[in-house]
């Protein structure tokens, strides 16, 4: 009886859908289409398809990364990818050589290393009797020592792995004339035991994810062929471009892999000491010995962990990364062409029934949670079985389902104009006219209940106005204030933000909801100054309209960046989108200060660090009204000498260590610029700082 009910609600929901109209079956479809290919095609975009103009000369024959979802797509596997690695304790398998900027400080030269040192070093490793060597280095220019290097070399019993790379696959770290160079070094090599092998990685998008890619002219990539010189060719995973398995260490403290300081080998004392020279062996002898460069800033490689854990190591640990895949024999499964077309189908066919069901809403969220888990859940169960899961949709899934259901129910219900007109009714006229129509346009974007943000918060008042209004007609009040409330408005709309209220003469607006801008900040405090100047315009305006009226005070802004809940809240017959939350407070309680200050704008640091502006002065530290922590104060003045500006920096830096060095500093400031009673107050305020080196005001 349940199922007929449901094919009979089927049924309804595709005759609606038929009733809808051709040209809105038309649409369904395109856009049902356009779902299919956003879930297959999520990734990347293949070039066989990409227009001639979108090609970029020299990649041809390259992916293009698809706009919006290519990047999300890279960040959910960085994500999973990093959640289910391996932690792992130190790899006896394999140790790093490595030279470090002490090494070169004390070589008193530049990478790459000194040649002579690194011939010394590799006949006392050769001598420990490793299993292969590699050299993550590239000799394509010419020293002083390269004789020695080569005689070295050559007499290598250690197969050794020398770094290669040419200008066609290595554009961003060789030249031609070093490629020449390099291949007259390598050719004077054959016939020994140490032979040429690729130290190319792959960047693609910026980020290594996976084996660099078999080329006929490079050879063969520099662990895969330390493996195979050493006699354990068939464990170098062969033809194998999947992704580059990334693991933490079981430890904080305690690197994945031995790791050796070249300066070790180079103390002829230290050598001398059996017991330090059996240290050595013990970390060499055996095992995969990589040598190379571990610089700051220099040659390091932004993994799949490096946006979780925030490092970029070294390339040298990337290869010893990939020889400890190989030697695990971790050939990542592959997930085929034509399982990718069926999944994405099945995710629009799953979209398409779901938009034709007219079931109860609680029953629809059930589901809608069951197949939204799903899209994210089967992505990750993949990982964790050990399947390579680059170029594996979920944002593509999320997107394409969320497309092909909203084009489906549209079409059956007519819901786009119920949207328009909820969305109509809910912002208002306190969002900007672009991100209004954005919202409109996808409607997913409204969020219809609370949620966490990180807002850029205003809050302005008007000094004296309601003193003024209580001395003036009623209809003046309404005039001045519509007149003022319009200008400052349009301040905040043109600087692309939301209006949350207005309360009395006092404007509260959010920058980072319902859409975030990368330049919500600039954009914010641009409108914090912004506002000041409109409220010095209103006052001018004022003046001249009617000399008789009482002069209106300045406008005061506070500005503060924050946690709030942004969403839209009230009751069944009114709601009002608005936000909630300290940083709100905050806001309001900096626009308050700027009396007892003696400012106009006044910003947290936290905002100030935030957007991107080189126009702030530091302000001190004050415990504002009714809170326990102070607050770093920054006021924008765009204006103010940048030798001055500095000077207040180095100030604020002596508070709490010299207050009366600071005081001086600030003077010196003072006096020169006699008219800026901000500076004053700073300064009588620096004079009476609290124990915790913050002032409280009162």
């Amino acid at each position: 009886m349940s199922e007929d009910r449901d094919d009979n609600l089927l049924i309804r929901g595709w005759r609606n859908v038929r009733e809808a109209g051709p040209r809105r079956l038309v649409l369904t479809a395109v856009l049902v289409l356009m779902a299919l290919l956003i879930a297959r095609y999520s990734w990347n975009i293949p070039h066989e398809v990409v227009p001639d103009e979108w090609r970029i000369e020299g990649a041809e024959n390259v992916d293009i990364t698809t706009p919006g979802t290519g990047d999300a797509e890279r960040a959910l596997y960085d994500w999973r990818s990093s959640i289910l690695a391996d932690k792992i304790e130190q790899d006896d398998r394999i140790t790093m050589v490595v030279y470090d900027d002490q090494t070169l400080i004390a070589a008193r030269k530049r990478s790459p290393l000194d040649r002579g040192m690194l011939s010394r070093a590799l006949q006392i490793i050769d001598e420990m009797e490793p299993k292969a060597i590699g050299l993550d280095i590239l000799f394509d220019q010419p020293q002083d020592e390269d004789a020695e290097l080569l005689a070295t070399l050559r007499g290598m019993q250690t197969p050794t792995l020398v770094g290669y790379a040419n200008f066609a696959t290595n554009e961003a770290d060789i030249v031609y004339d070093q490629q020449v160079y390099l291949e007259e070094f390598l050719a004077q090599l054959e016939g020994s035991n140490a032979t040429p092998a690729s130290i190319r990685l792959d960047n693609t998008n910026g980020v290594t994810r996976k084996w660099p890619s078999i080329e006929p002219d490079l050879p063969p990539v520099l662990g895969r062929a330390m493996l195979r010189a050493a006699g354990e060719g068939e464990l170098a995973l062969p033809g194998y471009e999947g992704a580059l398995r990334y693991r933490h260490p079981a430890f904080e403290n305690e690197p994945m892999y031995g790791r050796l300081q070249i300066d070790n080998f180079l103390d002829p004392v230290l050598m001398e000491i059996p017991e330090v020279r059996a240290m050595l062996r013990e970390q060499i002898e055996g095992r995969y010995i990589l040598v190379g460069g571990d610089i700051i800033d220099y040659d390091r490689v932004q993994t799949t962990l490096s946006s979780v854990i925030g490092e970029n190591p070294a390339g040298l640990r990337v290869h010893a990364d990939m020889i400890a895949q190989m030697l695990d024999g971790d050939r990542r499964g592959q997930v085929g062409g034509l399982t990718l077309w069926l999944m994405a189908i099945l995710v629009v066919a799953t979209a398409v029934l779901t938009g034709l069901l007219e079931w109860g809403s609680w029953r629809i969220y059930l589901l809608l949670a069951a197949q939204f888990g799903t899209f994210i859940g089967v992505p990750l169960v993949m990982e964790w079985q050990g399947v390579d899961t680059l170029g594996v949709p979920a944002a593509g899934w999320l997107l394409g389902w969320i497309i092909a259901f909203t084009a489906v129910v549209s079409a059956a219900r007519a819901s786009g104009a119920v949207q328009r007109n909820f969305a109509q009714g809910a912002l208002g006229k306190y969002l900007p006219r672009e991100m209004a129509q954005e919202i409109l346009e996808n409607p997913q974007l409204l969020s219809l209940h609370g949620e966490k943000k990180e807002l850029f918060v205003l809050f302005s008042d008007l000094e004296g106005f309601t003193k003024m209004s209580h001395a003036i007609e009623p209809e003046m009040v309404a005039k001045l204030l519509n007149r003022y409330l319009d200008m400052l408005s349009d301040v905040v709309l043109d600087h692309g933000g939301v209006i949350d209220k207005f309360v009395g003469d006092a404007v509260v607006a959010f920058w980072g909801a319902p859409i975030a801008r990368p330049d919500d900040g600039e954009r914010a405090a641009r409108a914090g100054y912004a506002l000041w100047q409109a409220g010095e315009a209103f006052r001018e305006e004022v003046a001249a309209m009617d000399a008789g009226l009482p002069k209106i005070g300045k406008t005061r802004v506070g500005l503060h960046f924050g946690e709030a809940v942004v969403g839209n809240f009230g009751g069944e017959n009114r709601i009002q989108y608005t936000a909630l939350g300290d940083s709100m407070n905050t806001a309001a309680r900096l626009e308050a200060a700027n009396k007892a200050l003696a400012s106009s704008v006044m910003a947290s640091r936290e905002f100030a660090d935030r957007a991107g502006l080189d126009w702030w002065r530091p302000m001190g530290r004050v415990v504002l009204r009714g809170r326990a922590r102070a607050v770093e104060l920054m006021e924008p003045v765009p204006d103010f000498p940048a030798a001055d500006r500095a000077l207040l920096a180095d100030a604020y830096k002596l508070v709490g260590t010299d207050d009366a060095r600071a005081a001086e500093i600030i003077a010196d400031v003072v006096s020169r610029h006699p008219a800026d009673t901000a500076l004053e107050n700073l300064l009588y305020r620096i004079r009476n700082l609290d124990d915790g080196g913050a002032y409280v005001l009162g």
